[in-house]
C-alpha cells in the first residue's frame, strides 16, 4: 500500500489537498480559533471601521464614473451592484441617498475621509493575521499606515474594476446581441463574472501582503477562492435573514437600524476572512507555530 504523499512548495511548507479542506475533523480548531474574544474584538474594529469607510468609498467610486469615466453603465453597474449586496430594502435606502444626491466634482473630501477612515479595517486584521501565524511582532504604526494605502489602493482599484467590467460586459452583450433590456438572471450573471473574481482577488493580496512575515503563495490562492465564495454564501444568507434582522433592528435601534445592519454584516464578513487565515495558516493535524521574519 503506498503512503500518501504531501506536495511541498518552496518553502518547506505542506500545501493542504481539496479533502484537507473539506474534513470536519479539521474544521473544529476554526470553530475554536472564532469563539476567542480577541477573534470578536478583531471583528467588531473591522465592521466600524467599514461602516465609517462605505459610503465615502460609494461616494468616490460615483465620482469617479459620473465625472472621470462618463460611463453610464458603470453608475448603473454600481446601483446592481448594491442591490446584490444588501437585497432591496437596505440596498434602496442606500441607492437612493447615494445616487438622488448632487454630490458635484470629483469628491476629495470623500477619498482623504476614505483614506483616513479605510485604514482603521487593515490595522486589526493585520494584528488579526499575525496571531494566526504566530507572527508575535506587528508592523509600527507608520509602516502599518503605509501598507495599507497601499492595499486600500489595490483593493478599491479592483472594487472599481468590478464596477468598470460589468458595464464592458454589458455593452458587449447588448451590441452582440441586441438586447436592450437586460432579463435579472443576465444581468446578475454579468456582475457574477466579474465581481467574484475581483473579490478572490482582493482577498489573496490582503492573505498574502498584510502579515508581518513571509506566507506561502500557493497555499493562499485556494484559500482566497474558497473565502470568496463563502462570502458569497454569507451575503444570500443574510439577505435571507434580513427581514426579520430588518424588525429586530427597527424595534431596537431605531433610526440606526441601518447602520447596525451594515456593522453586523461586516463583522460577519470579518470573520470568515479570519477564518480562512487560520485555516491557511495551520499545519495538517497541528496548530501553526511559526517565527516572524526579520521585518
Amino acid at each position: 500500500m503506498q503512503t500518501p504523499v504531501h506536495i511541498v512548495a518552496e518553502d518547506s511548507d505542506p500545501i493542504a489537498t481539496d479533502s484537507y479542506y473539506v474534513d470536519r475533523r479539521h474544521l473544529v480548531p476554526t470553530f475554536r480559533y472564532l469563539s476567542q474574544t480577541e477573534v470578536h474584538v478583531y471583528a467588531l474594529s473591522i465592521g466600524a471601521s467599514v461602516l465609517l469607510s462605505f459610503f465615502p468609498f460609494l461616494i468616490a467610486v460615483l465620482s469617479l464614473v459620473r465625472n472621470v469615466f462618463h460611463i453610464p453603465l458603470a453608475e448603473s453597474a454600481l446601483v446592481f451592484a448594491l442591490r446584490d449586496y444588501f437585497g432591496s430594502d437596505l440596498g434602496e435606502f442606500i441607492i437612493r441617498n447615494l445616487t438622488k444626491v448632487n454630490h458635484g466634482r470629483f469628491q476629495i473630501t470623500s477619498v482623504i475621509l476614505l483614506l483616513f477612515t479605510a485604514n482603521g479595517i487593515f490595522e486589526p486584521l493585520e494584528v488579526a493575521l499575525n496571531r494566526a501565524w504566530g507572527v508575535t511582532r506587528n508592523r509600527n504604526y507608520i509602516a502599518n499606515q503605509m501598507l495599507s494605502f497601499g492595499l486600500i489602493l489595490l483593493c478599491g482599484g479592483l472594487a472599481l474594476s468590478s464596477v468598470l467590467l460589468t458595464a464592458i460586459n454589458r455593452a458587449f452583450v447588448a451590441s452582440q446581441f441586441g438586447i436592450t433590456v437586460f432579463p435579472p438572471w443576465l444581468s446578475l450573471a454579468i456582475f457574477k463574472t466579474a465581481a467574484i473574481p475581483m473579490t478572490m482577488l482582493s482577498l489573496f493580496l490582503v492573505y498574502w501582503l498584510l502579515p508581518n512575515r513571509r506566507v506561502p503563495v500557493r497555499r493562499m490562492v485556494p484559500v482566497a477562492m474558497v473565502v470568496g465564495i463563502a462570502l458569497e454564501a454569507l451575503k444570500y444568507l443574510f439577505l435571507f435573514a434580513w427581514p426579520w434582522l430588518d424588525r429586530k433592528f427597527r424595534n431596537e435601534y431605531g433610526p440606526f437600524s441601518y447602520s447596525v445592519g451594515i456593522v453586523v454584516f461586516a463583522m460577519l464578513g470579518s470573520l470568515v476572512v479570519l477564518a480562512g487565515a487560520e485555516r491557511s495558516a495551520r499545519q495538517p493535524n497541528e496548530p501553526a507555530t511559526l517565527a516572524p521574519s526579520a521585518h
